[in-house]
């Protein structure tokens, strides 16, 4: 009886050290963790409803959501064009790819010198670049907003 009861307790006492230990082991590994962003990384809640320009530094729209794969990865932009206070307005979703980052603030159009394109953010620190800025100030893509007007509309499944 007592060696059945000794039994017991080394069975559970074997689960629950076995969590405690593999937690000690996970902490024990900074690099698992990270700390602050890096300067080639963006808070992604910071890109949705950025403006969106085009070659000749005209608002066509705002990043409305971001479409991403399983692995998290960011796939496509929807843009929402038109509308008037998000009424009437039309979603398109663009590959990730065709946007250019910007994280200099926009000019008029009327200045005539479209943006500087960036395809990523600036080097140095994400603390340090842009005035602290984690994110870049707008984007720009190659459309027209009739070209996106006139896009296919992007539907959310629920």
């Amino acid at each position: 009886m007592l060696s059945k009861r000794v039994a017991v307790a080394l069975i559970g006492l074997v689960f629950v050290s076995g969590p405690a230990l593999a937690q000690s082991n996970a902490a024990a590994n900074p690099a698992k963790w990270m700390t602050q962003l890096q300067a080639d990384q963006w808070q992604a809640s910071k890109l949705k409803g950025l403006n969106v320009y085009n070659n000749n530094n005209e608002k066509i729209g705002d990043i409305n959501e971001l479409i991403t794969d399983q692995s998290g990865k960011i796939q496509a932009a929807v843009i929402g064009v038109g509308g008037f206070l998000g009424m009437g307005e039309h979603d398109v979703a663009v590959p990730f790819n065709e946007l250019k980052w910007v994280n200099e603030p926009s000019r008029s159009a009327s200045s005539g010198s479209p943006p500087t394109d960036r395809t990523g953010p600036t080097t140095g620190t994400a603390a340090s670049r842009d005035g602290g800025r984690t994110y870049p100030d707008h984007a720009v893509l190659n459309m027209t907003k009739d070209q996106l007007k006139s896009a296919p509309q992007f539907k959310y499944t629920k």
